[in-house]
């Protein structure tokens, strides 16, 4: 693997000088390895493969897992209510019905950042291994894209259906998925990046560990603390040295 740093920004006012990390995927390299060192695919440009960046990511040691109270009482709210299926990338690559949900969940939920070209090339990386699909009286409600290897699992997207927007379907189905991997061989279960109090729904999976630039660690209300300020350090629409040099979804 090739470590790189693109300079991002700096404030000499308080002598504080930015640079954004990431990680090309060589030949030999493991996700393991990959994720372990708090890095995540980049999936924002054209034509960009095999590059990682890191970030304020999440990941659960589910060996021991068990749910919490209020794990278990999200769990009620669904279970029983879907067929579970596990369909290969070539599968829904050309089925309309997964890009029509899929889009539809991202342009509602988070904006014209997922166009058609985008998931494409997500499913086109080579990283996602399988698609989960939940499904009520043969029609798709949900769909999971996750990246896996022996140990460790990466869920690394959801949507659903519009009628779920306002309910716990999105936690639910992280979880359910956590109870599943938690009666296999895998150690880790990693949740993305944790930004802003919009993410702090991760902090309901126990025991949650963050990256922090330089070691993972298990400090739920420090997490929570950084997601409830990150409005105040957050900057808005600039690119680091790399990513201007790409051209973005």
């Amino acid at each position: 693997m090739k470590l790189f740093a693109s300079e991002f920004g700096h404030s000499y006012e308080t002598y504080s000088f930015a640079y954004s990390l990431y990680l090309r995927r060589e030949a030999g390299d493991t996700l393991s390895e990959i994720y372990e060192k708090g890095f995540l695919p980049y999936s924002g440009s054209k034509g960009i493969s095999d590059i990682f960046y890191m970030a304020r990511g999440t990941r659960a040691d589910i060996t021991n897992w068990e749910p919490t109270s209020e794990n278990r009482r999200v769990l009620r709210m669904f279970d029983g209510h879907f067929e579970k299926t596990i369909r290969k990338v070539e599968e829904v690559r050309t089925n309309e019905t997964f890009f029509e949900l899929c889009l539809s969940y991202f342009n509602l939920a988070h904006g014209s950042v997922m166009p058609r070209e985008r998931l494409e090339l997500i499913l086109d990386t080579g990283l996602v291994s399988s698609v989960l699909e939940y499904s009520k009286d043969g029609v798709p409600q949900a769909y999971l894209l996750l990246v896996e290897d022996e140990t460790m699992s990466h869920y690394w997207f959801s949507f659903y259906k519009h009628d779920y927007t306002k309910t716990s379907l999105g936690m639910w189905l992280a979880l359910d998925y956590i109870r599943e991997l938690a009666t296999s061989s895998k150690k880790y279960f990693y949740f993305g990046t944790c930004y802003a109090e919009k993410a702090l729904y991760k902090t309901n999976v126990e025991p949650l560990e963050f990256w922090n630039g330089e070691t993972w660690i298990h400090d739920t209300p420090l997490l929570k603390s950084l997601c409830r300020s990150d409005t105040e350090r957050h900057i808005d629409d600039h690119n680091d040295l790399f990513k201007s040099t790409l051209e973005r979804f």
